[in-house]
């Protein structure tokens, strides 16, 4: 992994599964591309454009525990920004820096397969900002 402060990566909304893919056409009519990312593990489906920056969630399994938090989320706040992903070296020293202004890691996870690493962890907002800390050795 690069060392690197760290930096803005990624903005992920999350949207209802019926809206998913004309919420990606909006932006594929502007230039971005998608990879379709399906994680049944966790119960989310996934469009990512990694070098551009947008992410778009949807629940896929609501019976899965990030199916069910997303749904919660749609249920509670509806359609909009999840969260804003943080690129970091590591991610230990952020959810420290996090811990001291009351945020706790809702979801963290470590994933890695085909030549790449990631670990990642969702916070509580910190003052409303949803914020994720990411560590890949995937290029930006």
């Amino acid at each position: 992994m690069v060392d690197m402060r760290p930096s803005l990566h990624h903005v992920v909304f999350c949207v209802e599964r019926a809206h998913q893919d004309d919420a990606a056409n909006f932006w594929k009519d502007l230039g971005f591309e998608f990879a379709e990312i399906d994680l049944a593990d966790v119960g989310l489906r996934v469009l990512l454009d990694w070098t551009r920056g947008i992410e778009i969630i949807s629940p896929s399994d609501i019976n899965a525990a990030e199916g069910a938090r997303v749904q919660q989320f749609l249920a509670e706040r509806g359609e909009g920004v999840y969260s804003v992903v943080v690129l970091a070296n590591d991610i230990d020293d952020p959810l420290s820096v996090a811990a001291r202004y009351g945020a706790t890691p809702q979801m963290r996870q470590d994933r890695s397969g085909d030549g790449f690493a990631l670990e990642e962890a969702t916070l509580s907002p910190v003052y409303g900002m949803p914020i994720t800390f990411i560590a890949t050795d995937l290029p930006a």
